[in-house]
């Protein structure tokens, strides 16, 4: 049987010991090849210091760099429960930048905050990132307590700071940790150091959460990729991003409403197959000749549909050193679709590190704010609910062919 994964990411002020955390992580349930540790134990030897974990990191970062496939988005540790992959591994110092990518696909996050610095600018605007894509099993690691002594005042000062910023914004942890990445205090085994805390270790209370609920009873979404000619059939190829896709499906194709039936899905080397769920992606051939293109949603006849609008509200994420301007066109993608737009308004700009509201009614959206944003069309747009389908919810923002922005669905009002 396959053993279980979990998608998690780890955020955090860049020196708030990240690397650190995750090289332990992998230390501490032996999932580095030992020619792997003995390389770093040696590179830390020669260097005069003890092992450092953050190496092990930066170890593979440079064989990252120098073209040694060791993929990014899959970083890998296991616990006897299951494995955890790691999204978005440190190395990408614009974490901001792959918060749709990254973030995004996790189902669980490590908030790492230093126990000698507590809460920073950069922390919070993570956090935000985190509360804006819904992310609900969160534990924050206060790190460095081995530089505060093990102070357990210390660390309810943090946990306080840490918890009233997490509140603003929707987000309550599922555990707060004291640890020491660096010696491995409550990381996989309990601290001698800190008898006051009683809680589980990082490992103990990752194995408590739980895997994203499958979509598989929700409303059909397809979302078109591509659709190719194999043999002299059609096949339409996307992926189902929740409900199930069955043979024999009555089918209603948006934006032009047109219905047809699902004759076959074509997996590669595999035949008779019946049907796919939520989160596959797969091929499949309909009944009759229509017009199917990339960036169409296909769902069910009889389920309630995706809604088409023409303006939709959204909060976003900008980044980008280039403001969003009020009245410009900007390239709007949400799953395979991809079309321009208007700002029809910027209703708030909002400080991400502090949730101020800057201004109302603003002109212009700048580097590292949060807006809330009204966007219009001249073609409909395909969109659902961010929590039933994230995928139809969640959008970026292109502006001079650069990911300038992303965020999420607010308002499907007409």
């Amino acid at each position: 049987m396959e053993r279980e994964h979990l998608k998690l990411v780890i955020v955090g002020h860049v020196d708030h010991g990240k690397s650190t955390l995750i090289g332990r992580l992998f230390f501490d349930t032996d999932s580095l090849p030992k020619e792997k540790i003995e390389e770093v134990k040696q590179i830390c030897e020669a260097l005069g210091k003890e092992l450092e974990f953050a190496y092990v990191m930066d170890h593979l970062e440079e064989e990252r760099s120098q073209g040694i496939t060791i993929d990014t988005a899959q970083t890998f540790f296991k616990t006897e429960k299951r494995d955890y992959v790691i999204i978005d591994a440190p190395g990408h110092r614009e974490f901001t930048k792959n918060m749709i990518t990254g973030a995004s696909q996790a189902e669980a996050a490590i908030l790492i905050v230093d126990a000698s610095e507590g809460v920073r600018e950069q922390t919070r605007r993570h956090a935000y990132i985190l509360g804006m894509l819904g992310l609900k099993q969160v534990i924050v690691a206060v790190n460095k307590m081995d530089l505060v002594d093990y102070s357990e005042n210390v660390f309810n000062e943090v946990s306080k700071q840490t918890t009233d910023f997490l509140e603003r914004i929707g987000i309550a942890p599922t555990y707060i940790i004291p640890i020491s990445a660096k010696e491995g205090d409550n990381v996989a085994k309990a601290s001698d150091r800190m008898k006051w805390y009683t809680g589980p270790t990082i490992l103990q209370a990752l194995d408590t959460f739980k895997k994203t609920e499958k979509r598989d009873e929700n409303p059909l979404r397809f979302a078109v990729q591509d659709v190719y000619n194999i043999d002299g059939k059609r096949i339409i190829v996307g992926r189902v991003e929740a409900g199930t896709l069955r043979v024999g499906d009555n089918i209603i194709v948006l934006p032009t409403g047109e219905e047809t039936t699902v004759e076959t899905i074509e997996e590669f080397l595999k035949e008779d197959v019946k049907e796919a769920p939520s989160g596959k992606s797969t091929g499949i051939t309909v009944a009759d000749k229509l017009f199917i293109d990339r960036g169409h949603i296909l769902y069910r006849k009889g389920e309630k549909a995706p809604h088409l609008l023409k303006e939709i509200k959204g909060n976003i994420f900008w980044m980008s050193k280039e403001p969003l301007v009020v009245g410009e066109k900007v390239v709007f993608k949400c799953s395979t679709q991809e079309l321009p737009c208007t700002v029809k308004a910027i209703e708030k700009r909002i400080d991400s590190s502090t949730l101020e509201i800057i201004e109302e009614n603003a002109e212009k959206l700048e580097n590292r704010e949060v807006g809330e944003v009204v966007l219009s069309f001249s073609t409909e747009v395909i969109v659902d609910d961010f929590n039933s389908t994230p995928d139809l919810g969640r959008f970026v923002i292109e502006k001079n062919y650069n990911i300038s922005g992303g965020g999420i669905i607010t308002h499907l009002e007409r």
